[in-house]
């Protein structure tokens, strides 16, 4: 089992930046892909980036490339998002998730989820 508790949502301003947490337990991370999914209101949940714990290699969706990036830290079993530059669309509910042998942008293939953290972004 792996535990994810995410962390950093708030209420920020349009062109607005925050640093979103997600603290992992439970379990060695080591072949495991850590994600970063977003839902709206009345929305499906979306990919937003990605990251492989071994190797540290990204991935992210073209709507955030360039104002968001994602990071892990070994040592401390945890993952980040910068999001910067935020606009009024990323306003949604973000998910950390872990899991092995994923298909990286289908949530439907990650094992593990954190309870998620509300960001929004007024105008």
């Amino acid at each position: 089992q792996v535990q994810l508790v995410e962390s950093g949502g708030g209420l920020v301003q349009a062109g607005g930046s925050l640093r979103l947490s997600c603290a992992a337990s439970g379990r060695t991370l080591g072949s495991y892909v850590m994600g970063w999914f977003r839902q709206a209101p009345g929305k499906e949940r979306e990919f937003v980036a990605a990251i492989t714990w071994s190797g540290g290699s990204t991935y992210a969706t073209d709507s955030v490339k360039g104002r968001f990036t994602i990071s892990r830290d070994n040592a401390g079993n945890s993952v980040y998002l910068q999001v910067n530059s935020l606009k009024p669309e990323d306003t949604a509910v973000y998910y950390c998730a872990a899991g092995r042998g994923v298909i990286i942008r289908d949530h439907t293939t990650y094992a593990y989820w954190g309870q998620g953290t509300q960001v929004t972004v007024s105008s």
